[in-house]
């Protein structure tokens, strides 16, 4: 077993029989496999949000009111969402007790097969209701694999970390998040430059089939990942005291409820904000506003590049003032430019469409994102950890992610006047709560780290 050097009170970073170059190796290993994992996490995810958007009312359900059959396919998105804590929670624990390389490898595999096997599917018009049943049973596997995919992937990369770096370093699932986004809506973008025809005559399979390229990349990389020191500091300790014992499955709700409520409070306002500004918005361009998939990916796109340099610069901003200040900004901003976004989209022009993203998706998410790999991780000790952050977070996601874009496209749908006052009051809503939650940290007695 090797030996850990501890670091103040924030427990073991670099091992000892580690060379400051050895120390590089590890840390670029791990922001590789972060990084590529996350974006394929979400290049699935987006490329299902953004399909839904446009595609699959159409193909996946019985001609009619094109509207009921979009709420229908935003349906299907929830049901992924409905899945991720069942995903969060089991492999959260597995990663608890068989350390987190074994289960991001797993959740890897479901995530990126059941995306793979979307790309076959035969549609309505070929085998009728079983299309949509087959759509669901695939989007409930790709759900449970990207559920337990951000706990296991944001926990690695802080217990890998450099003191004084957390930030930065618990940054990099998020640098992968608007990766994988841009790389999915460069896709649609490009498949989409002749007009929306190509995609609904199946042009639209062609992402999700070449997306096994991105898995087996993905695998490569991560099968040479090292174990989390924590994890290997924790598995060394019991053999030291002679505690066989592993975590139980429920020990998290019984001595961790404080900061499992504070993650959960969080990922319910964050996700409401960010799958209203990046899914629904889609859906009511393309519904209500005739704007064609081709801006709307493009302004996706443009949203994904802005954040890829945003991110990195949060990441500084969390070890320069601390996380919890970095999210509170973001919830509090969110909220104060709720209205404006909406009132961006309803001028419907392509420069106004791709301010509104860019603004929503490419600088107010990744603020609230990019300082949650490291704010939520440091809520729990290192032995329930990853039980904690998948939990919460992905009960709250579900909560939120899938329901937040259904509802507020409920909301329009329902207004005599498709009106979006309503969906303005969920993202005020949305961004209050993140700032509040924030407020109630319960990182202090596990990190050192700035608050």
């Amino acid at each position: 077993m090797r030996t850990l050097r501890n670091e103040a009170n924030s427990g073991p970073r670099r091992l000892l029989d580690e060379s400051p170059q050895d120390e590089k190796k590890r840390l670029r290993k791990v922001a590789i496999a972060t990084i590529v994992g996350t974006t394929v996490e979400w290049y699935d995810f987006y490329l299902y949000a953004t399909m839904a958007s446009i595609v699959f009312g159409t193909i996946f359900f019985p001609a009619g009111d094109s509207q009921v059959n979009t709420l229908s396919a935003f349906a299907t998105f929830a049901v992924g969402f409905i899945a991720r804590p069942i995903g969060g929670i089991v492999f959260g624990h597995l990663g608890d007790r068989l350390g987190r390389k074994k289960v991001l490898v797993i959740t890897f595999a479901l995530m990126g097969i059941s995306t793979f096997c979307i790309g076959f599917l035969p549609t309505y018009a070929n085998i009728g209701a079983w299309a949509p049943i087959l759509l669901v049973i695939l989007r409930v596997f790709q759900g449970m694999g990207a559920g337990a995919e951000y706990a296991s992937a944001a926990v690695n990369s802080y217990e890998h970390a450099q003191e004084g770096r957390r930030g930065r370093q618990g940054a990099w699932p998020a640098l992968g998040l608007n990766i994988g986004l841009v790389l999915s809506s460069a896709t649609i973008f490009l498949l989409t430059l002749r007009g929306d025809e190509f995609l609904l005559s199946g042009g639209w399979r062609i992402p999700f089939i070449i997306s096994i390229l991105l898995v087996g990349i993905g695998m490569w990389i991560r099968s040479s990942l090292p174990e989390s020191p924590e994890f290997e500091q924790k598995v060394e300790n019991k053999v030291e005291t002679e505690e066989k014992a592993p975590p139980k499955f429920f020990d998290v709700f019984i001595h961790h409820w404080r900061p499992l409520l504070v993650v959960f409070i969080i990922a319910i306002g964050y996700n409401a904000l960010s799958y209203i500004f990046k899914t629904f918005s889609l859906a009511y361009l393309d519904e209500f506003q005739g704007v064609s998939a081709n801006v709307t990916s493009g302004a996706v796109m443009v949203a994904g590049m802005v954040a890829i340099v945003t991110v990195p610069a949060f990441g500084e901003l969390c070890d320069k003032f601390g996380s919890k200040t970095v999210i509170m900004a973001g919830g509090a901003l969110s909220a104060v430019f709720a209205f404006m976004f909406l009132a961006l989209l309803q001028e419907s022009s392509t420069f106004m469409v791709y301010l509104a993203i860019a603004i929503g998706t490419g600088v107010l998410a990744p603020m609230m994102f990019s300082a949650q790999g490291s704010f939520l991780s440091r809520q729990f000790p290192p032995e329930s950890r990853s039980a904690g952050v998948g939990t919460a977070r992905e009960i709250g996601t579900a909560v939120a992610g899938g329901l937040a874009p259904l509802g507020a496209l409920s909301l329009v749908v329902s207004s005599p006047s498709n009106s979006t006052t309503g969906v303005g009051w969920v993202l005020v809503i949305a961004g209050v709560l993140v700032a509040v939650g924030a407020l109630f940290d319960q990182g202090r007695r596990y990190s050192t780290e700035r608050n």
